[in-house]
């Protein structure tokens, strides 16, 4: 048995729980926020079999999206101005690990 733990951008998280709720996967949402840009992020949490951890995966990797986004710099160029600066932002970060007891009480 394996604990899936996906944080996912805040924009995909709907189309994900949709996704994994469709393939048969229970999750738990928890809010959660990114620390480079301080968004607004949803990490699922949900408990598979072992041979079932790449299905699982595959089905957040299909609903989340990597995408471009202009963010405001936080220093001052020479001029005394801060531009924007575009970054990547969105996909999904994935940990899995062995669970040793699982109960759905």
């Amino acid at each position: 048995m394996k604990l899936v733990f996906a944080i996912v951008n805040g924009e995909d998280s709907q189309a994900v729980a949709k996704a994994l709720l469709k393939a048969g996967f229970f999750a738990t949402k928890l809010a959660s926020t990114g620390s480079f840009l301080s968004s607004g992020n949803t990490t699922f949490l949900t408990c598979v079999e072992d041979e079932r951890v790449d299905e699982v995966i595959d089905v957040i990797r299909q609903k989340s999206h990597r995408r471009k986004q202009f963010v405001p710099t936080s220093v001052p160029f020479d001029s005394g101005m801060s531009f924007p600066v575009e970054v990547e932002v969105g996909g999904a970060t994935v940990f899995v690990t062995d669970v040793e007891r699982f109960e759905k009480l």
